[in-house]
């Protein structure tokens, strides 16, 4: 290694590409220009090697980083990004990705003396997931922000500018963030190599699909964009001259690389997938003529025999690698050290008292109060006998969600109640989808067990607290589940499962008050636990905080706040088809039925009432107070939604505008939300355009504390 670096440091002195005074595509291009077609290929798959002849070091492409650093070892793990969602807190989310920028950039330098370019230690992080959860089914939807196309697009600006250093001056990027999966992409996991997704309504692509896409160009600068698997319209995303040269670059002026989804580039031509060509040679080359310049998968390496085969030209191919190299240098990775500042963030960062104490904080704020039935909660520290229960309750792994790293301690929720009260007893009771009791030596059977033996086991409890909901072994991506309610890692059925559903249900036949805490990176069906608990938490997949966040939340040490970014329906017989993508009837926008609980929604242990609610439109502005008429200090969501009224095709409402206020008891903060018209723009089927059309609006609020709404009629000119 010492060897190389000393050749580099020779080659560095010879070569314009070098040359810190040029700029990045100037250095690009004659980089590209020195190299030979073999070299070029080898550099557009995601593991880049070295070219030590140019004393260019190797790349990685392939990082992972959804909610902390993943795959790499240690790392503060925050909560999944669902639940992140449900602070509805863009500047909180913003401090929590900057944190993980900062882990993600001392690991690479490790990586770098190292001499290792292996997957998931590089600077190039593909995340956030963008897409839109339109249906519950969908097992990565615990991956997304929501349903919603204005929060994604909040949110995901956050999270790009918090990884990538977008809010400094600095003049190296200090990661690249990639916007995935383009476009419209929302599963089934198990065909998703050969699906295609055909007659999708103008409105649903511009209005639904690809907002958030567009926003993280446009405003937040993201330097990567992920294609996703399927096909739409015929084509596979990655091979669509649609979505990737009219859209993404002609329409949206995008001048960042486009990488693909792993393996997508082989489903072209393997059988039984997308049958669009039938050689690795042919599908390479459709890829890059399309836009995709780094491939994550090996076909790539057969682009020297695409060019010699006359399906794609050289030139072509440097276009491509052209790109890629901009970003490179972009990064500083052909640059000394000293003149990249981002080089000296120290390895103590990484799982840092201050990090860890910034995902404490983004726990408690992911917990949504859905129920709380003649105020059972918060409950009391002693003097109240309480029991633990389900398959949740001492697992930690499920608090660390998917594409998760390994925090140094994680806090069960069992662990974290615990910490609260010393009149506490566990009782597993039940697994995640059965009625059994786990094995107690390597070998030894499970038993089944009669609820009744469970249920003597409660006891004189005064209140039982039964932590349940899915786990991350059960949803999640392609992965081999083969459980009643599943498929290849979606969901077929969005109840409770029945084992835990039979519980709830005889604890409350015998009189006992109960606090289910739901467990789940989507929505869950829960009918039937509204009737037969007190009160319900969600508590999605708090990361390594969750168990303390959930009883914070539980004794009254935390206020909660959250709200839900997705509609809870009462069971997929409210939904339609999975492989429809038309939004009608889909997510709070198109749904016209009554919801178990609805986007938005989040229950606090104080009151508040919204009032004076006023639009400004010479100056954009939006305002209105928010009084906490109860006891407690506390903190509501404002969020404003927009109704064209003159849009008979359009959605009922739309979000455009939220903000977190704090509040303390008795007294009334004035809010005031910028609203530039823009935010009244929606598809106009006169011109099958996006644009503001002028006419008469309605903008309402929701608050879960105020029973009816503040509306308000406007006349946009």
């Amino acid at each position: 290694m010492l060897l190389l670096a000393c050749s580099m440091t020779v080659v560095a002195q010879q070569y314009p590409f070098q040359n810190v005074k040029l700029s990045a595509e100037e250095r690009a291009a004659d980089l590209v220009s020195r190299l030979t077609l073999e070299e070029k290929a080898s550099q557009m798959m995601n593991t880049s090697p070295a070219i030590p002849r140019l004393g260019i070091a190797g790349f990685q492409w392939w990082s992972e980083a959804l909610h902390g650093i993943g795959r790499n070892g240690t790392a503060t793990v925050f909560p999944i990004t669902m639940g992140m969602a449900a602070s509805f807190d863009d500047e909180l989310l913003y401090r929590v990705f900057d944190a993980v920028s900062d882990e993600g950039r001392a690991k690479y330098e490790t990586a770098k003396r190292e001499g290792s370019f292996e997957q998931n230690r590089g600077l190039s992080f593909w995340t956030p997931n963008i897409n839109i959860f339109r249906d519950p089914r969908w097992g990565r939807g615990q991956e997304t922000y929501g349903e919603d196309p204005y929060l994604t697009a909040r949110m995901g600006l956050a999270v790009v500018e918090g990884l990538q250093g977008g809010r400094t001056q600095n003049k190296y990027y200090k990661l690249l963030a990639c916007a995935k999966h383009f476009a419209v992409h929302s599963g089934p996991e198990w065909n998703r190599h050969s699906f295609n997704i055909e007659d999708l309504p103008a409105r649903d692509l511009y209005e639904t699909y690809l907002p958030a896409f567009k926003t993280l160009v446009q405003e937040g600068d993201v330097r990567e964009v992920m294609c996703a698997y399927q096909r739409f319209e015929g084509e596979p995303c990655c091979g669509s001259n649609r979505l990737l040269q009219q859209i993404l670059r002609n329409d949206w002026n995008y001048t960042g690389i486009v990488t693909s989804d792993c393996g997508a580039v082989s489903d072209f031509w393997e059988p039984g997938r997308h049958g669009v060509a039938k050689t690795p040679a042919e599908a390479s080359s459709k890829a890059v003529l399309s836009g995709t310049d780094v491939e994550c998968g090996d076909v790539y390496k057969s682009l020297p025999e695409a060019v010699k085969a006359g399906f794609i030209s050289e030139a072509q191919v440097d276009r491509s690698l052209r790109r890629l190299f901009v970003e490179r240098i972009k990064l500083g990775t052909l640059d000394p050290d000293s003149l990249v500042s981002w080089t000296k963030i120290p390895q103590s960062v990484i799982a840092s008292k201050e990090h860890k104490a910034l995902a404490y904080e983004m726990a408690r704020r992911s917990m949504v109060l859905l129920q709380n039935r003649n105020n059972l909660l918060p409950l009391r520290k002693s003097g109240q006998r309480i029991v633990v229960m389900g398959p949740n309750a001492a697992d930690s792994t499920m608090l660390w969600g998917n594409y998760n790293g390994f925090p140094t301690h994680t806090t069960t929720i069992l662990a974290g109640i615990q910490e609260k009260s010393a009149s506490v007893r566990y009782v597993k009771g039940c697994g995640l989808m059965r009625n059994v009791v786990e094995p107690k030596a390597a070998g030894e059977k499970s038993t089944e067990v009669a609820e009744e033996q469970i249920l003597r086991q409660v006891g004189d409890a005064d209140v039982v607290v039964f932590v349940g909901g899915i786990s991350p072994r059960l949803e999640g991506e392609e992965m081999p589940v083969n459980e009643p309610g599943f498929r290849g890692g979606d969901r077929t059925d969005i109840e409770l499962p029945q084992a835990q559903r039979d519980i709830i249900m005889k604890l409350h036949q015998m009189g006992k008050r109960v606090v289910f805490v739901n467990c789940s990176g989507s929505a869950v069906g829960l009918v039937p636990e509204s009737r037969h608990a007190d009160a319900i938490v969600q508590a999605w997949y708090g990361g390594e905080f969750g168990g303390k966040a959930v009883a914070d939340v539980l004794f009254g040490d935390y206020n909660p706040s959250g709200k839900l970014p997705v509609t809870f329906y009462k069971n997929v017989g409210q939904l339609p088809d999975f492989e429809d993508y038309r939004m009608a009837g889909r997510t709070y926008r198109y749904f016209k039925g009554e919801p178990q609980f609805p986007f938005g929604f989040g229950l606090s242990y104080t009151t508040f009432k919204l009032s004076n609610l006023t639009y400004d439109a010479q100056r954009g502005v939006v305002e209105i107070d928010v009084k906490n008429t109860g006891k407690r200090d506390g903190a509501e969501t404002v969020q404003i939604y927009v109704r064209n009224k003159a849009d008979k095709n359009g959605p009922l409402k739309s979000l455009r505008a939220f903000k977190h206020v704090e509040v303390k008891a008795g007294k009334t903060s004035h809010v005031c939300l910028e609203f530039p018209r823009e935010r009244f723009e929606g598809w106009d089927e006169s011109t099958n355009t996006m644009r503001t059309v002028p006419g008469n609006y309605q903008l309402s609020t929701a608050s879960t504390q105020t029973p009816d709404q503040l509306t308000l009629d406007i006349m946009l000119r």
